[in-house]
């Protein structure tokens, strides 16, 4: 977000950025899969269930979930959520 200018935007900010860009939000973050819920898509969401993790964990889980991530694309769901089974 930093890079865009977004680093202290609010939420629907970040929404609305995604939505105009064509862009998937990837996210710890509850309130982007209430508002994927409440407002439908564009923009779809990724939710990851996994906690705080380090940059290395969330790769590779979302790695490990590429074909699941693919299908969610070309799906009409609007949010994905990928869980980390320990």
């Amino acid at each position: 977000m930093r890079l865009l200018g977004l680093e202290q935007a609010d939420d629907r900010a970040v929404w609305d950025y995604a939505r105009g860009n064509g862009l998937t939000l990837v996210s710890l973050d509850a309130d982007f899969a209430e508002m994927a819920v409440l407002l439908g898509s564009p923009p779809k969401v990724i939710w990851l269930r996994c906690g705080n993790q380090s940059t290395a964990v969330v790769e590779s889980l979302l790695r490990s979930r590429a074909a699941a991530v693919a299908e969610f694309e070309q799906s009409d769901a609007a949010c994905l959520e990928i869980y980390l089974l320990s």
